[in-house]
């Protein structure tokens, strides 16, 4: 995603608008049908993890508060971002398009960190008790 979203801002407002129309025919369903399974697996893992006194419960706990992290970008930057560009014309999109993609592309990037840190916090543990170092609580 990050070659395209660089791709983007070498296009005039007409090609960025016809994308980002593109884009949400593919990416919707997609994003949709990923998202339900991650957050019930990961509230699954925090509520078990909490139930079994696990030394994993803090890393499981980290992960998903950067995920709801993500989320509230999510609802409150790109998501009525999409919307709006939705009824975007690709002959005229209006003046301000390059401010709402910078702001998209920022909210992007902080929702895009925020969940690879999710995925490092769960991976962690796994690592470590591989590599022969204690994930233990002290």
């Amino acid at each position: 995603m990050l070659v395209l979203e660089l791709a983007l801002r070498e296009l005039d407002g007409s090609a960025y608008v016809a994308v980002r129309h593109a884009e949400y025919d593919y990416f919707t369903w997609f994003i949709g049908l990923v998202f339900l399974p991650t957050i019930v697996t990961v509230v699954m893992f925090v509520i078990t993890t909490y139930k079994a006194h696990s030394p994993l419960r803090r890393p499981a706990l980290l992960a998903l508060g950067l995920i709801v992290v993500a989320i509230a970008i999510t609802l409150a930057v790109n998501g009525p971002i999409n919307v709006e560009q939705l009824s975007w014309s690709t002959q005229s999109p209006p003046a301000d398009w390059a401010a709402v993609r910078d702001r998209w592309q920022i909210a992007h990037a902080v929702r895009t960190l925020a969940l690879i840190l999710a995925l490092v916090a769960l991976s962690a543990p796994a690592t470590a008790r591989r590599t022969g170092h204690s994930t233990d609580e002290a």
